[in-house]
Formats: structure tokens, C-alpha cells, sequence
């Protein structure tokens, strides 16, 4: 009988060991892997009755694992994607204890063999030039909150930088000199620099001079001085969002998320021709693949190719007009000559075939 396996050691050896110590994940990884094992033992708590510190390899075998999946679906209401998500969490762990534990090689198979699945790829959302004015023009810039609001909405429209990387910048990270750029460490630790346009560069230079509080390094900091969240992010952009609907009335039907405001970048680079290679060095893609669904998202690109093509000629309607009865009585004259002529020259080959196989057949005989 294998032997029972506590799964909270390997937990903290698989946390500390396999992903701090030797793979030297971003912070960004950790969260993201510590959300799913929370949720996950959250789970067992409630369907095992069992403590997390108590569980056992063999609780978390692939019904349970699929059990726990399908209420993230069901009860929590996660898409596909968040789904999966949460999967390659768990196959990373179960990967790592194949090599830790070896006597449970067979529950550890059965776990990764659970598939991802398969989800709808919706189009990209973003905002128009106009929209964008609207959600800038917001925030109540008589206040500190409207005027960071403000600066921060407009440097995520025109940077495009992902959620983490905009509530990570410091103070220090902005250059307005000659050349006005800021730098972030971004998806995988790349760091990148982003220039900035003239209205951005002249906001962050007004933003910067604003006093501190209680000496945040943060570019934009809370009321308390640490750093926003990404809940607060979001917040802040819906109650903008909503009070700029009365002067835009086609934000009512769009989502507006702070990845939205990345998408919107992106496809104001595309409209205003910057090649794709260029937009993905911008946006920090892995690679320019990524880049491409904007494409499919840009109609007027879709209508300029389309405006290249010739037209279809509408031809002239004729009335079906049948043969002359003479030369269809001609016409299958000749085709039933033809047809006669082949089959007696078929018929005469099968006879000279016949005729001399004669003498091998009667040697034979």
C-alpha cells in the first residue's frame, strides 16, 4: 500500500523550492499560482471536510480536480480561460511531484491527461478617439483624486501598458527630457521604455509636482501612499466611465476595462499605419502573433481591402434558347459515330489479344 503523502509539505517545497528558488518566477506568477491553491483547498475544506493542512495526494486525485474545475464554472461563474488558467496551476504542482513522489506516478498521469478546454476567441474591444476624450475629460481635475485619475487614465491610453505595470511604475521611472518616455519591468521581467506624446509628457509633468503623500514613491498612489490596487483601478475607471456616458452615449453598450485601454492604444498605433512588428515591440508581445488579432478587430482596414478589389459586373439576363433540332440530331450523330468507332476498336484489340494467347494456351495444354 503507498504510503499517505501530506500535500501541504509539498505545497511549501513545490512554492519556496521549485518556483522561487529554481525557476525564479515573477511576483506576478506566485499570486497568481497562490489564488488557485487557496481556492482549491477552499474546496477540499468544504466537499472533503478535511483541514488543508490534513489533505493527502491521493484527496486531490482527477475527479476531484475536475470536480473543483467545474465549480469555478458552475458556483464562481469563471470563463474558459480563467478556468484553464487555474489548471496549468495545478499540472505545474503535479509536475513537480512526479519527481518528489514517484509511488503515485499513476494519480499524478491521470491529473495532467485533464484537458484544457476549448473557448469562443471574441474580437478585442477598444474605444474610439471620441469615447477616449469623454473618459478623460471625467474626472473632476479640481480635486487630487480627479487630477490623478486623469493623468493616469491618459497615460494608459496612450502607453497601452498592462494593469500590473501602469499601478508598478514609480516616480522615478518617467523621463520627460528630451526624448519623454517612462520604463516598466512588464510581462516575463522584459523591461521596456515607452515614449510619450506631448499632452501625456506635459500631464505628468504638472502630475509630478503635486506634493507627496506621506512620501509615496509610487507614480500614482493611494490616498494612503501605497500603491493602487487593481480593484481600485477598475473602480475608478467604471465611475468615470459612467459619467462620461451622458456625454457619449455609445460607452453604455461597451465593457471599459483597464485592458481595454491597452486595446485602444494599440489600435490608435494601427490606424495611424504603425506596422505590427513595431506596435508588439511597443506593447511588450512575446510575439508579433499576439499583435495580429488587433487586424482582425480593425474594419477599416477590412473596408480598404475590400475598396481594392474590382466590382462584379452585373451581367446582361438571357432567355434560355434551345438548339436547332437539325444540328442536335447532327451533333449526336457524330457522338454516337465516335462511341461506335472506340468500342470496335476495343473489340477488334480484345480479339488480337485472344488470337495471340491461341499458342500459349494449346503449349500449355
Amino acid at each position: 500500500m503507498k504510503p499517505a503523502c501530506n500535500v501541504a509539505t509539498l505545497i511549501e517545497r513545490f512554492f519556496t523550492e521549485r518556483l522561487m528558488r529554481q525557476r525564479n518566477v515573477s511576483a506576478n506568477t506566485i499570486a497568481s499560482y497562490r489564488d488557485t491553491f487557496r481556492l482549491l483547498f477552499m474546496f477540499a475544506q468544504v466537499q472533503l471536510r478535511k483541514p488543508p493542512s490534513a489533505l493527502t495526494l491521493t484527496d486531490l486525485d482527477a475527479t476531484f480536480i475536475g470536480a473543483f474545475l467545474t465549480d469555478l464554472e458552475v458556483k464562481r461563474g469563471a470563463s474558459a480561460k480563467t478556468r484553464n488558467l487555474r489548471l496549468t496551476a495545478i499540472r505545474s504542482f503535479f509536475r513537480f511531484v512526479s519527481f518528489e513522489e514517484p509511488a503515485h506516478s499513476a494519480l499524478i498521469q491521470r491529473v495532467l491527461a485533464i484537458p484544457s478546454k476549448r473557448h469562443d476567441k471574441r474580437q478585442v474591444h477598444f474605444l474610439t478617439r471620441p469615447e477616449i476624450e469623454a473618459v478623460l475629460a471625467a474626472p473632476d481635475r479640481t480635486t487630487w483624486l480627479g487630477r490623478r485619475d486623469h493623468t493616469l487614465l491618459l497615460v494608459a491610453a496612450q502607453t497601452g501598458l498592462r494593469l500590473s505595470e501602469l499601478t508598478g511604475l514609480d516616480r522615478d521611472a518617467v523621463h520627460l527630457g528630451s526624448g519623454a518616455h517612462v520604463r516598466c519591468v512588464g510581462k516575463g521581467r522584459k523591461e521596456r521604455t515607452t515614449p510619450l506624446t506631448t499632452l501625456a509628457r506635459c500631464a505628468l509633468q504638472a502630475w509630478l509636482k503635486e506634493p507627496l503623500r506621506k512620501g509615496a514613491t509610487a507614480l500614482f498612489p493611494n490616498v494612503h501612499g501605497g500603491r493602487l490596487s487593481a480593484d481600485s483601478v477598475q473602480s475608478l475607471l467604471g465611475k468615470h466611465v459612467r459619467i462620461a456616458h451622458k456625454s457619449c452615449p455609445s460607452l453604455k453598450a461597451k465593457s471599459v476595462s483597464p485592458h481595454v485601454l491597452r486595446h485602444s492604444a494599440a489600435m490608435e498605433l494601427l490606424q495611424a499605419g504603425v506596422d505590427c512588428s513595431v506596435i508588439a515591440l511597443w506593447l511588450g508581445h512575446e510575439s508579433v502573433e499576439t499583435t495580429q488579432t488587433y487586424l482582425h478587430a480593425h474594419l477599416a482596414l477590412k473596408e480598404a481591402a475590400l475598396a481594392k478589389l474590382k466590382p462584379y459586373e452585373r451581367g446582361k439576363r438571357t432567355r434560355f434558347q434551345p438548339n436547332d433540332r437539325l444540328l442536335a440530331f447532327l451533333e449526336a450523330l457524330r457522338t454516337t459515330k465516335l462511341c461506335r468507332m472506340e468500342w470496335g476498336c476495343r473489340a477488334r484489340d480484345r480479339r488480337c489479344h485472344r488470337d495471340n494467347d491461341a499458342p500459349y494456351r494449346t503449349r500449355s495444354a
